[in-house]
């Protein structure tokens, strides 16, 4: 069977456990790369142990994932409610005041080592009214762009995601030559920290599918993947980056108000306690406060 890159393709060895998209192919060798199809995973197989997703397994792929999703976004909905409920509450000191008031949400800077899930990573912040600016970088070269972009766009929050994998046929747990990306995400996060060293003026999230959860979050990340070394859904750092956004900076985030709403949980992504990022001001700019 002949295979071309975009295919989506489960494997046999696996048990047609998770789709995945082909991203290349190497003829020499017979093998294929690929990546997760909604997880942030890359792995390689050999090209007689892939076939082809059909179209009904496709749609039952995807009717289950998007019942999680969407079943996600109503939580965090939930959340957000709750938290406007206490920025009214803290702003019109205790529905006291009459004042109008207008809030400024932490600003994301995505940094994703796969188009396809920025794509639609940006689509869900829209959804939930994240101001986001969203690039896509090669996990390699992430070190030494990131700082560049930051001191450009000026973050609260910075994301660097996109796919990982442990390897154990090429060392322990700890060992970073043993993860696909880790090393790269590591050394990001170090070079960022240098030059802004603070937990609390940028909050950074790293990490993808089976990341070295205990390095990065050494190296500076407020949140990383993966505790268990599971796989995390593409979306998971969205959902967390949104909460912390969306949250006051005058409160510290509890971890598992963070991560309850994500589709991975516990296993996938962890982190240290940090404040929000949202800023409420006041008034609110209308005709009626707005001179001649």
């Amino acid at each position: 069977m002949a295979f071309q890159p975009g295919d989506l393709v489960s494997r046999k060895s696996y048990k047609c456990d998770l789709p995945f998209r082909i991203t290349s192919i190497n003829a020499e060798s017979g093998t294929a790369e690929l990546a997760g199809h909604d997880l942030r995973l890359y792995a390689d197989a050999p090209l007689d142990d892939l076939v082809l997703v059909t179209i009904d397994e496709r749609e039952q792929f995807e009717q289950n994932i998007h019942s999680k999703e969407a079943q996600s976004l109503k939580l965090f909905r939930q959340d957000y409610k709750q938290m406007q409920m206490k920025h009214q509450y803290r702003a019109t000191n205790g529905y006291r005041s009459t004042v109008s008031y207008f809030e400024m949400p932490g600003r994301v800077l995505h940094i994703d080592g796969d188009p396809y899930y920025l794509k639609k990573c940006l689509a869900v912040y829209e959804k939930l009214s994240v101001p986001v600016i969203g690039k896509y970088m090669n996990e390699s070269e992430m070190p030494e762009r990131v700082p560049k972009l930051i001191a450009q766009v000026r973050p609260d929050i910075l994301v660097l995601t996109g796919h990982d994998a442990f390897m154990k046929s090429k060392g322990s747990i700890e060992d970073l030559k043993a993860y696909r990306h880790s090393g790269h995400f590591v050394r990001t996060v170090k070079e960022v920290r240098y030059h802004w060293p603070s937990l609390d003026q940028l909050n950074i999230f790293a990490g993808a599918c089976q990341s070295n959860f205990e390095m990065l979050i050494r190296a500076g990340a407020n949140f990383a993947s993966s505790p268990g070394r599971v796989n995390i859904h593409a979306l998971d750092p969205v959902y967390l980056v949104s909460k912390i956004s969306f949250s006051s900076f005058m409160e510290s985030v509890n971890v598992w108000e963070v991560l309850r709403n994500t589709l991975s949980g516990a296993n996938g992504l962890g982190g240290v306690e940090s404040r929000g990022m949202m800023r409420t001001g006041m008034p609110f700019p209308t005709e009626d406060n707005q001179g001649d």
